[in-house]
């Protein structure tokens, strides 16, 4: 994997002349996780799919740009709100999607390794149609990360998860995202608190910074200043709310 770079959007977005979000500088620190939380329709998975070079709706008059100068959209590993699982293919042939398509072989002990770190290795052999939601969603988290690539973006990866799946698989993407460049956009303050270097909160009109913990993620639940960015995150939410 090549080093993972810094990222920074910057502009704004309309749809059909419509704000959808003013003029904002989003900036994501070199192999570090960024957590953007706001309420629905600020933009937030527009953002995520701009640095990805996805098809948005939306018309964007700025710029993406990664510190290294290098291409941005080639080094992205992406994993959409809906997991987007072929109904055809067992979960190996999910999770090994991307080599696949890029006619290469799979790499056989990665792949058996992530699918029993996301509890999935006795359903290899299983379709979409025969999973639970929350095991889909650990499909598409397991092939996120089967790519390696140096920038990740998430869009509440594990909003489908039981909360004892969910801090596991937080904890797994921690470990094996050391070092990339992550942009998390999830609507759980307590999430953001584990998990981010940076926390930021979208509007339509800006950006607001919240100072994370100081421990290195990720964080206990259960810590007091974990606990008390929560709090302060879910004022932040419910003030840009009213």
């Amino acid at each position: 994997m090549t080093p993972a770079p810094g990222i920074t959007l910057e502009g704004r977005a309309t749809i059909d002349g419509d704000l959808l979000f003013a003029p904002l500088t989003l900036s994501m620190a070199a192999g570090k996780w960024t957590c953007l939380l706001g309420g629905s329709g600020v933009g937030k998975s527009t953002v995520l799919r701009l640095i990805a070079g996805l098809a948005t709706g939306a018309e964007f008059d700025g710029r993406i740009a990664a510190t290294d100068g290098a291409e941005v959209i080639p080094r992205v590993g992406y994993m959409a709100q809906d997991d987007l699982l072929l109904p055809w293919a067992t979960v190996t042939q999910n999770v090994a999607l991307g080599a696949r398509l890029r006619g290469e072989r799979p790499d056989e002990a990665r792949l058996s390794g992530l699918l029993e770190r996301v509890r999935l290795a006795d359903h290899a052999d299983k379709k979409p149609d025969e999973l639970s939601g929350g095991q889909r969603q650990r499909v598409a988290l397991a092939r996120t990360l089967m790519e390696d690539k140096p920038i990740i973006l998430l869009d509440e990866p594990f909003s489908a998860l039981d909360a004892r799946t969910r801090a596991d698989m937080q904890d797994l993407a921690v470990e094996l995202l050391a070092g990339r460049t992550v942009l998390l956009v999830t609507h759980d303050p307590g999430e953001a608190a584990r998990l981010g270097h940076s926390i930021v909160v979208m509007t339509q009109m800006g950006l607001t910074d919240c100072a994370p913990p100081a421990q290195k993620p990720p964080r206990r639940v259960d810590d007091l200043e974990t606990l008390a960015t929560q709090g302060a995150l879910l004022r932040l939410l419910r003030e840009e709310a009213a």
